[in-house]
């Protein structure tokens, strides 16, 4: 099964290891921004950093970075953190 729960660290450290930058925090949330090399298209991010996230939590993070199957994208993360 694959791993659906990770610290907001865990999720930013991957994220940054990507080449997405921390653009801006508010409170206890970090947002990230990916501009993709070729074709220009943004994506932007937000981590709430204090505590595990796991549920939808977890999948809004995984659609704001574009991913269009949800454990294949945990299992990157895991496989990066």
């Amino acid at each position: 099964m694959v791993r659906q729960h990770f610290t907001g660290k865990e999720i930013v450290s991957t994220l940054t290891s990507m080449n997405y930058t921390p653009v801006d925090r508010t409170g206890s949330h970090l947002k990230l921004r990916y501009v993709h090399p070729k074709t220009g298209e943004t994506r932007n991010v937000t981590v709430p950093m204090g505590h595990e996230i796991s549920g939808n939590t977890l999948r809004e993070i995984a659609k704001q970075c574009g991913a269009n199957d949800f454990h294949a994208w945990c299992r990157w993360i895991d496989e990066h953190r």
